[in-house]
């Protein structure tokens, strides 16, 4: 219970005390997998979405001797960090899951049927390295589909651009673990929550695919600021939900100031799991490490995340159509789909990201039911 008498704190305290500057929406509509957050209920996305009450996001994880969906040893878009098959994991079952809703059944991913529908079309993940998790699943499910198709691949920095050339397909991915922008200053890197000048390379997009969460947690070394400002106030810190909260209700400014529904579908990918602590699943002297199977109870006993009663706030408070990806439970039930020890790029245990292929598989296959219906 502690968990939860945790988040509904921080839920109450940030209704209290950040105003979020958003006008808040007066009804809402629940389409589909009841996670889409708009006022603008005569939205063609939203419309899209109205054919069914079906909350896709509830049900559970079975085995099917059909998956993956891809094979890692052919798809030449993998990095190695993701590559636990090529990096020595010796299992292979944790590949064989697909998630099946209580109440319906998910569509199939047809590659053929999304390069025809998008063709011509720009995708673009944004985000930390978990957009690049996604990022390159999508393309691996695309190749998998058209092997000998012409694509373009090139990497630029922060961006990175992949190209299906006989259909015009663009996945473009921006990598910004914050969404909101790290300046180098006179007094040191500065995290700034109400800065995103960021987004304007993300204008333009038929898609976009935003993620934060992660870093918003990384202490000393780990992170990658010295500073944090708001306004013309410097901190050294603060209650990193709070600044997480700030962040997001910048880049949901951004949503409503420069997003037009009729040309960008927006989703927001929600909070991402770690296994690094095996009492969030009852079993405390684990981690992910040497796990084959996913959790199998109903309930998950870390319960829900800090990060996700945020995320619910900001989203609840949005004007522009936002599809809310809420993977927190279905992912927190695969503890067994990490890296762990089979990395090609991090030393140690990988908890964090997910092996290729799958659980960034079933995402997408998500956004696909999102967008075919």
């Amino acid at each position: 219970m502690g968990s939860l008498f945790k988040a509904l704190f921080l839920f109450l305290y940030l209704s209290s005390l950040f105003p979020l500057h958003i006008k808040a929406a007066e009804s809402f509509s629940y389409p589909f997998y009841h996670r889409s957050r708009s006022n603008n209920s005569s939205s063609q996305f939203q419309a899209e979405l109205a054919n069914s009450n079906c909350d896709v996001f509830q049900g559970k994880w079975v085995y099917d001797p059909s998956y993956p969906l891809y094979d890692s040893s052919t798809c030449p878009f993998i990095d190695p960090e993701f590559n636990c098959q090529k990096y020595g994991r010796p299992d292979k079952l944790y590949q064989k899951y697909r998630w099946q809703p209580f109440a319906c059944d998910l569509p199939r991913f047809n590659g053929l049927n999304f390069l025809n529908k998008w063709r011509g079309k720009k995708i673009m993940f944004v985000g930390d390295s978990l957009s690049l998790n996604q990022w390159e699943s999508l393309a691996c499910m695309l190749h998998s589909w058209f092997p000998s198709a012409r694509t373009s691949l090139t990497r630029t920095g922060v961006i990175a651009s992949l190209g299906f050339v006989d259909y015009g397909v663009t996945l473009m991915l921006y990598r910004t673990p914050y969404l909101v922008d790290i300046v180098n200053e006179k007094v040191g890197r500065v995290l700034k929550l109400d800065s995103i000048q960021n987004g304007n390379f993300w204008k333009g997009m038929d898609v976009l695919i935003f993620n934060s969460g992660h870093w918003w947690t990384h202490t000393e070394s780990a992170q990658p600021w010295d500073y944090i400002q708001e306004g013309n106030i410097l901190y050294k810190d603060m209650n990193r939900m709070i600044a997480y909260y700030k962040g997001l209700t910048t880049w949901a400014r951004w949503v409503n100031l420069n997003v037009d529904p009729s040309k960008t579908k927006v989703f927001f990918l929600g909070i991402s799991p770690t296994h690094y602590i095996g009492r969030d699943w009852n079993q405390p002297s684990k981690t992910c490490s040497g796990e084959t199977v996913p959790f199998s109870g109903m309930r998950y006993p870390a319960g829900t995340p800090l990060a996700w009663v945020v995320v619910e706030k900001v989203l609840s408070r949005i004007k522009k159509p936002v599809y809310w990806l809420d993977v927190t439970t279905l992912s927190q039930y695969r503890k067994d789909a990490h890296p762990s020890i089979y990395s090609g790029l991090h030393k140690g245990t990988d908890c964090s990201h997910w092996c290729l292929p799958g659980l960034p598989d079933t995402w997408n296959q998500l956004v696909y039911a999102a967008l075919f219906n």
